[in-house]
């Protein structure tokens, strides 16, 4: 036993979507836990979305295991929406999660145990599942001549919404959901927008159930198994092509532009001579995986990701990771939870070792997260 710690089977750190899948699949083996989240609200990442996405424009919410999100107002703004979802389902099943506690590092306890620490104290654990998503990291690429730049650059994490772009000219990078929404809104407002991404993009006509988003999140997966990085669930669906894109589309402001080469005192330049002038460059590049305090494990390969083989670590099988590649979604993190327990199951009922096992159970998996 850890000193000075309280002791528990399972931590769960984060409180989002693949988090609260976790609590609910824990709870429900009989697996005492404890959830520490460091938002100071139930939500997760959404609680802090931008105030004009509304609910109606989020590409492919699913409900939490055992618990519906029912007439939902789809003007709502998603993080009011999704954060009251969130608390309910917390309270409906007892869910005391414990927040706001920020986790400063998970150490090998000496015991088979792993050290928990934490701004609210330290805990003793046969297993932790992380859950702490991406939001906490967002991505900048780094191009030529970007600490030139005499604008504004922001990134999606930081979005304060369209108004604040009024009269300026804006380049929107990345191919995402998040980049197509942005320049939807900003239309209205800016001077001029530009799209500039790596790859032409796609869209997808027709609906998203959740028949599709599991068939989405099995391809994800299955193009880890064979080795190669993860993608996100939207790079094989595409973006959802509805009445505002297609609007978008006719009017010229999803006319996308390849990758510029370097970026100037004034906007961006390409090697064959073209240049656009900006105000603001909007980083709409995603995020990393937020997993700093996992560092004094040591699960890091030469390469620099953690691999995994279904949800966990295959440098120690107590550490599982939800809510990361193929399960960053919302249906993907659903089934990881689920996943998590499972290993987790097998793992308590043989007592806890802390090298990789060769038993991966069903939940096979391998990739590694940067």
């Amino acid at each position: 036993m850890v000193r000075g710690a309280e002791a528990v089977d399972v931590v769960v750190v984060g409180a989002g979507q693949a988090g609260l899948s976790s609590a609910y699949h824990l709870a429900r083996a009989g697996i005492e836990h404890v959830v520490l989240d460091h938002a100071p609200r139930p939500g997760g990442a959404w609680q802090f979305r931008w105030p004009s996405l509304t609910y109606g424009k989020v590409h492919g919410m699913h409900a939490l295991p055992g618990m519906e999100l029912t007439d939902a107002d789809p003007l709502r703004p998603s993080s009011a929406v999704i954060g009251e979802y969130f608390g309910a389902y917390e309270d409906r099943f007892g869910m005391r999660v414990r927040r706001p506690v920020d986790v400063t590092a998970v150490r090998d306890g000496g015991d088979g145990r792993l050290r928990v620490e934490s701004s609210a104290g330290t805990w003793s654990a046969r297993a932790l599942i992380n859950a702490t998503g991406t939001w906490d990291r967002p991505f900048w690429p780094r191009y030529p001549g970007q600490e030139t730049f005499r604008g504004r650059q922001l990134h999606t994490a930081n979005y304060p919404g369209p108004q604040e772009f009024a009269g300026a000219r804006v380049i929107v990078v990345g191919g995402g959901t998040s980049a197509v929404q942005h320049l939807l809104e900003m239309a209205e407002e800016a001077a001029e927008t530009t799209w500039v991404t790596r790859r032409p993009p796609v869209f997808r006509d027709g609906s998203f159930g959740e028949a599709e988003g599991r068939a989405a999140v099995a391809l994800v997966d299955e193009r880890v198994r064979r080795g190669l990085p993860p993608q996100s669930v939207v790079s094989v669906t595409g973006l959802p092509l509805n009445e505002a894109v297609r609007a978008g589309l006719a009017s010229g402001v999803l006319d996308r532009r390849p990758a510029f080469d370097r970026i100037t005192a004034t906007g961006v330049a390409w090697a064959d001579g073209r240049q656009v002038e900006a105000d603001v460059i909007l980083w709409a590049t995603g995020f990393r995986a937020a997993i700093d305090h996992l560092a004094p494990l040591h699960l890091r390969e030469p390469g620099g990701g953690i691999r995994v083989e279904g949800t966990r670590a295959v440098r120690d099988e107590r550490i599982h990771l939800v809510g990361y590649g193929p399960s960053a979604s919302t249906i993907g993190a659903n089934r990881a939870g689920g996943a998590a327990v499972r290993g987790i199951r097998r793992l308590l009922g043989r007592g806890t070792g802390g090298s990789a096992s060769a038993d991966g159970g069903r939940d096979r998996a391998a990739t590694r997260y940067v």
